[in-house]
């Protein structure tokens, strides 16, 4: 997985974009207004999350609509897969051992 990944999603509004562009595509003003920024913000937030390849842009007439790649977050899903499993596993134990000490009662 990129490093850029990680530095482009520590900021907390390119995060928020992420999450606006998940549920659909949006232009630039759309997103400004979602998330109560002004548009020159706007555009060099999704400068960032687009040259580390998590948005993809489509002119739209004079428009720009940015949508969601989710292609560069699968390397950040397959390094977190081992972590979900531990707090899997370790969930799975306490819920046997909530389980067995109800019965004991």
């Amino acid at each position: 997985m990129p490093d850029v990944v990680w530095s482009v999603l520590i900021d907390s509004h390119r995060r928020a974009m992420l999450d606006l562009l998940r549920e659909r595509p949006r232009t630039v003003g759309e997103l400004a207004e979602g998330l109560r920024l002004s548009q020159p913000a706007t555009s060099k937030h999704l400068r960032v999350l687009r040259d580390a390849g998590l948005v993809r842009v489509t002119p739209d007439a004079q428009r720009r609509v940015y949508r969601l790649d989710p292609a560069p977050l699968a390397g950040l899903d397959a390094w977190l897969a081992p972590y979900r499993r531990l707090w899997n596993d370790r969930l799975d134990a306490l819920g046997h051992h909530l389980d067995t000490t109800n019965e004991e009662t």
